[in-house]
């Protein structure tokens, strides 16, 4: 996300329309409107492969799995948000009346940059806790093979961390709420780490 709002004092129904119009994506935050930066090589790489994982996993289920283009609506007492996570994942039929948006999802996934990693772990993720519905935060390393869930138990979250090993290649994490296993390796699969970031 670009640091400075491009448009200031936007309703939530106008940033809906203009988005629908625009060529170039925008978060919301309480009536500023960000425009948001392209992603890498790397990024793209990661946010597909699992992307695509958790589609095969799902298929058939009542779950839908969106990708970068679809926002999520966070709405609290005197706050309003629209985000882009890079995968989001709602098994909420409410969710198939908003073609726009989704507000119940029970995943989010972030794949991380270094323009955004700090604001991924910390407002961007409060906000996303006030999402009753979300069961996991999932952050993606772009550095380094490496995942971090945290899930939500009760009124806190449990963090967990999940890495490559160097003497295997099948070392696996696992998403609890959708009883998802899968392989590092395969969610690293075509990844070139060192490619240079811009």
């Amino acid at each position: 996300m670009i640091a400075t709002p491009n448009f200031a004092n936007v309703s939530p129904d106008d940033y809906l329309k203009l988005e629908e119009q625009s060529s170039v994506k925008h978060e919301y935050i309480d009536g500023e409107v960000y425009a948001m930066a392209g992603a890498t090589d790397t990024h793209v790489t990661i946010a597909l492969n699992m992307a695509i994982a958790l589609r095969n996993h799902l298929r058939g289920s009542s779950c839908r799995v969106y990708i970068s283009d679809m926002k999520v609506r966070i709405q609290k007492a005197k706050s309003e948000r629209f985000y882009y996570p890079d995968i989001l994942v709602t098994c909420d039929q409410r969710d198939r009346d908003t073609p726009t948006y989704k507000q119940f999802p029970q995943l989010i996934i972030e794949v991380l940059s270094d323009s955004t990693e700090a604001f991924d772990r910390g407002d961007k993720f409060m906000d996303y806790q006030s999402l009753d519905s979300l069961q996991e935060y999932i952050l993606i390393n772009t550095r380094h093979p490496r995942l971090e869930i945290f899930r939500r138990q009760d009124d806190s979250w449990l963090f967990n961390s999940y890495s490559l090993s160097e003497d295997t290649d099948d070392t696996t994490f696992h998403i609890v709420s959708l009883d998802f296993t899968e392989q590092i390796a395969a969610i690293y699969e075509d990844v070139n780490f060192n490619l240079p970031e811009n």
